[in-house]
């Protein structure tokens, strides 16, 4: 079928989107790739379409579809989305997305590329020409500007060729036959996509729940977009979770099949009050207030069942003050990180028992991990992926902990989410490298050699090495080192007895991480858990296991900080994104990191329009494979980076800056 036939199509109403799918999710590089094989003619793929009846199909968008049958879109959403905003100049009705991806696209008569408009590029250039107004205008506007030019009729050419996409001929395959159940088609759909996004059983409950209120997506996502504007990412899937607990008491999806609209609106209601309360008690207990240091984040649904239990209001402090101490051994410990929606049904089904008793849920997680102290060698662990990068940040930002260049302490909420702390190595990365003693990554990047600074207090420090640089923090600043447990041995302070120091360090990390966490009880004894009821295994082995201690990725030499660091500056002053250094990416079906990405825009440089990407220099295949899976963009050297910046962010701009040629 072609192009123009299947736009018709969809303006006709013979043509929709079933309500279970996602939005339009492409961005600028995937729009350009298809109008280019397009132009080329190379194949572009077969479309999949449900043939099903109109009387009660459920469907995307606000519009009226054709009575009789109506073909579902299945697999080709995102492309036939992207030539409908281009040929149309509008989004068809059933759009979910940002149209700024398709919009203001233009061609290039000589070089025959597709680039989105850029002022400095294409202002004194007349062959680079509106797509859109191409489509709809013809070709008479633009023989004016071709008249007299050597190669008119070979721009005539290209014009055409462009404006032949709209008769390209599409493959379209039908599934049909009344054994197709919404949920049959689901499964041909998720086997269709097993190489992009497959839909979620969330996705699933969600459309059956839009089939009743059409808005349910769209109010979701305000209250998604309202938390990222805190610093928050979640994704839908994760409040749908938070709201099915709430409403059924389990973790299963399915369970929502059954909850009409009304009901699911007031749950969203309750749900989003509770996750709101959650997110405010750690961040002002913690000071856990952006999404790099909110770990734990499977555990709100649990949470917000016992909060919604309690009439939606918190109870006294010390009884909050007990669910938060099992909320951070749940999140140190990892008691979501694998079977998710089991162990979260399990911990509904222990709180429904007890009658939303937070003692029953503490003994729970005993009777799971055994142990709960937190030992000095956790704090061995490396990377910002180890559970114990989060602790440090909240031990420092909920006690007397003093930033090392003004001396002002760094409590939570004093700086404001635009000028959060930095980690800083107290032994720089460079000179453990470079020291002859072989200290090995894990070592030189062990969490009991971060600090938490300010950014000056960490540029103004630089390199410097610890015996030079610490005796000065303590006589301009007194007591600020013991502040941020750093040992008062001066000895420790050698490069050569760097082992002795993270050592020595870790011993004061856990005696103060374990205060502040069990001063959550407020001396009230855990539940007593009969030794009869402790599994063997634990019996036997009480010594929990450190978490790991090994990611791909990450940071090693001075020149490489150098760079990132001059890059992120240079962008920031082009009006760009900052990256965040040292992200961590994780499993998103068990939040488990998987690597560590040096210097990334977890939401592209131009968000909504551009995909992930990212920064790693001198990494190995497992990191670059994990970045890749993740869906970034990876580049392995600072001027493949910047050429993407000249050429698909900002065209016109120099590859190059002052900064990067010095």
């Amino acid at each position: 079928m072609q192009v123009s036939t299947i736009l018709s199509f969809i303006d006709a109403g013979h043509l929709a989107l079933p309500e279970f799918q996602r939005g339009y999710v492409w961005n600028r590089d995937q729009v350009r790739d298809l109008m280019g094989s397009l132009y080329r003619r190379h194949p572009v793929g077969t479309l999949l379409v449900w043939a099903t009846e109109s009387k009660g199909a459920e469907y995307r968008g606000d519009g009226a579809i054709a009575p009789g049958v109506v073909k579902l879109i299945l697999d080709g959403q995102q492309r036939i989305t992207t030539l409908y905003g281009i040929i149309r100049g509008r989004p068809p009705r059933f759009f979910d997305g940002d149209e700024a991806a398709f919009t203001d696209l233009y061609f290039h008569l000589g070089s025959e590329e597709f680039a989105f408009y850029s002022p400095i590029k294409m202002r004194d250039d007349p062959l680079w020409i509106g797509v859109t107004r191409l489509m709809q205008d013809e070709l008479a506007p633009f023989f004016q500007t071709l008249s007299g030019d050597p190669n008119g009729n070979e721009y005539v050419n290209r014009l055409n060729r462009v404006m032949g996409i709209r008769n390209v001929d599409l493959h379209i395959e039908e599934v049909a036959g009344e054994d197709k159940t919404i949920d049959v088609v689901v499964d041909i759909f998720n086997k269709v996509n097993s190489g992009g996004t497959t839909l979620s059983k969330g996705d699933l409950a969600l459309a059956k729940i839009c089939a009743g209120w059409p808005d349910a997506r769209d109010a979701m996502k305000g209250h998604l977009a309202r938390w990222r504007e805190f610093g928050f990412h979640f994704s839908l899937d994760w409040l749908l979770r938070v709201v099915n607990t709430v409403l059924t008491g389990e973790a299963r999806f399915n369970a929502l099949h059954d909850v009409d609209s009304e009901r699911f609106e007031d749950g969203l209601r309750r749900g989003v009050r509770c996750a709101d309360d959650l997110l405010n008690l750690v961040s002002s207990r913690f000071g856990l207030d952006h999404q790099q240091v909110l770990f734990g984040r499977f555990a709100f649904p649990v949470m917000a069942r016992w909060l919604d239990r309690q009439g939606g209001k918190l109870p006294e402090a010390a009884e909050s003050d007990r669910l938060l101490y099992w909320y951070l051994h749940s999140a140190l410990w990892g008691r979501y990180s694998a079977s998710t929606e089991t162990t979260i049904d399990r911990d509904l089904e222990v709180l429904a028992s007890a009658g939303n008793d937070v003692e029953a849920l503490l003994r729970e997680l005993q009777l799971w991990r055994g142990e709960l102290a937190i030992r000095p060698d956790h704090f061995g662990g490396w990377s910002l992926g180890a559970r114990f990068y989060p602790m440090l940040y909240l031990m420092t930002r909920t006690t007397q902990s003093k930033d090392w260049g003004t001396g002002l302490e760094l409590k939570k909420g004093l700086l404001g989410k635009h000028n959060r702390l930095e980690v800083h190595h107290i032994f720089p990365k460079s000179l453990l490298y470079r020291s002859g003693h072989g200290y090995t990554r894990s070592q030189v990047n062990a969490v009991a050699n971060f600090a938490f600074l300010t950014r000056q207090s960490n540029l103004d420090i630089g390199n410097r090495p610890p015996e030079e640089y610490l005796p000065e923090i303590e006589e301009r600043f007194p007591g600020a080192l013991a502040s941020q447990w750093i040992p008062i041995d001066r000895e420790l302070w050698r490069i050569d007895r760097y082992l002795d120091f993270l050592e020595s360090r870790k011993l004061l990390l856990a005696r103060a991480a374990n205060q502040i966490v069990d001063g959550l009880l407020h001396d009230r004894p855990l539940p007593e858990v009969p030794r009869g009821e402790v599994p063997e295994e634990l019996i036997e082995a009480p010594e929990p296991e450190p978490v790991p201690l090994t990611l791909p990725g990450g940071i090693e030499t001075e020149e490489e900080e150098a760079q990132l660091l001059r890059i992120n500056d240079w962008l920031v002053a082009q009006g760009l994104p900052e990256g965040e250094f040292l992200f961590e990416i994780q499993d998103p079906d068990t939040a488990e990191p998987t690597a560590i990405l040096d210097l990334a825009w977890p939401y592209g440089l131009q968000e909504g329009r551009s995909q992930p990407v990212t920064l790693l220099l001198d990494e190995g295949r497992e990191a670059l494979a994990a970045a890749n899976a993740a869906g970034y963009r990876y580049f392995q050297s600072v001027e493949a980076f910047m050429n993407y910046i000249r050429d698909e962010i900002r065209p016109g701009m120099a590859a190059q800056d002052e900064a990067f040629t010095a």
